[in-house]
């Protein structure tokens, strides 16, 4: 792999698929920096890097790099919410008022927690003008996001909570736990810390020199295909509403996105700013399937419940536009997250990483990486590390 360090880390016997489909995506150029690690039976197969930290190749992407997933931090968050059902301090059937009584108003009194999580509660973005700071101000969103009325009659669609996902589920979280911690907090003390895995929402100072900048995709060449991204993501769309919050965090000429921003990165939106190693996503998702070194974060009950597509077959989401595939908090296997076919759980996030369980091939699957790409779906680098999975495990 010419100008690429190759990649370096783990890989099981049998297994080398998967290393050979990593080195592919970089010899394609499809990849600056980047990690894949998968569990399978509850045993590690696979943990490599390989690339480079930035876009100047300053130095390796190597296991000390940590790396931003956006939404697929959408995840880590709904299993957070799953072991608050699983403690009986949460009802997915419950409203999502009983738990948090200023949600009650402009008509959201029946909102239930099961249609909050699914994208269901037509919150997608906030009524007016609003700015990173008001967003990183977890009081300010919260408190916003509760006074205000629906963008669309709840339970009527779904359309995508890009950003406001992680902040009404964390802010259920932090009403039921018994000791009131935010959902970073929980993160840290009730998975991560436990599990030994390397995953903040809300991430330390001292770890901030370890994050790997995400680098944007270059705009498509085809004039057509950028026409059509721009009516379907640009100002004035749901999409742009939901994605980039009436656009505060809508990137600026000649600034860097905020999201590699240390104030971005040090605050919780826990739909999108969650910062670790493919390994922590792996291991945090096998966790939800079985025992991993003594910690089980979800039971069959509640991991069963949690991943049942409960968005209507073929419903084009109000924000997306195309088809998209909620369970409780988790987009299910649909046509925007293949993953390893029917039955997976997880969360894409926006560029390309991707993070999911497999229950049925007792798979745990996280791909991270620093070089964005332009889909939307399907991105091409996590279909050939599935279809080398798959080509395993038969």
């Amino acid at each position: 792999m010419t100008g690429h360090t190759s990649p370096e880390g783990f890989v099981a016997s049998g297994w080398e698929p998967v290393r050979d489909a990593f080195a592919q995506n970089f010899a394609e150029g499809r990849d600056v920096g980047a990690g894949v690690a998968i569990y399978h039976r509850g045993e590690l197969k696979v943990d490599l890097r390989g690339g480079w930290f930035d876009a100047a190749q300053s130095r390796p992407y190597d296991h000390n790099t940590l790396q931003l997933v956006f939404s697929t931090t959408k995840g880590v968050t709904a299993i957070a919410v799953g072991m608050c059902v699983d403690r009986g301090l949460l009802s997915y059937d419950e409203k999502v008022s009983t738990y948090w009584p200023e949600f009650a108003a402009a008509g959201k009194g029946d909102i239930t927690v099961a249609q909050l999580l699914s994208h269901q509660a037509g919150l997608y973005s906030v009524d007016g003008p609003i700015t990173v700071d008001d967003a990183l101000d977890w009081g300010t969103i919260t408190a916003r996001l509760a006074a205000q009325a629906p963008l669309f009659t709840p339970g009527s669609t779904h359309g995508y909570h890009a950003l406001t996902y992680g902040w009404l589920a964390g802010e259920l979280v932090r009403r039921v736990d018994l000791q009131h911690r935010s959902l970073g907090t929980f993160v840290a003390q009730e998975i991560t810390g436990p599990l030994g895995a390397e995953f903040w929402v809300g991430l330390p100072e001292q770890h901030e020199a370890r994050v790997s900048p995400m680098i944007a995709a270059a705009p498509p060449e085809d004039p057509v295909i950028l026409k059509m991204m721009m009516d379907l993501m640009g100002p004035g769309t749901n999409a742009f509403r939901a994605l980039y919050l009436e656009g505060a965090f809508f990137p600026q000429p000649h600034q860097q996105s905020p999201f590699n921003t240390r104030a971005v990165h040090a605050a919780e939106i826990p739909a999108a700013n969650g910062i670790g190693t493919a390994a922590a996503l792996a291991k945090i998702y096998a966790a939800t399937l079985q025992p991993i070194d003594g910690v089980q974060l979800l039971s069959g009950a509640t991991r069963e419940r949690a991943r049942r597509t409960v968005t209507p077959a073929g419903e084009a989401d109000a924000c997306l536009v195309l088809p998209s595939t909620f369970g409780m908090g988790f987009m299910t296997t649909g046509f925007m997250s293949p993953y390893l076919g029917d039955g997976c759980y997880g969360h894409p996030g926006a560029g390309g990483s991707v993070a999911f369980a497999a229950p049925e091939d007792e798979i745990a699957f996280a791909y991270v990486m620093n070089q964005m790409d332009n889909n939307l779906a399907n991105d091409p680098r996590t279909v050939n590390l599935c279809a080398a999975v798959r080509s395993i495990i038969g």
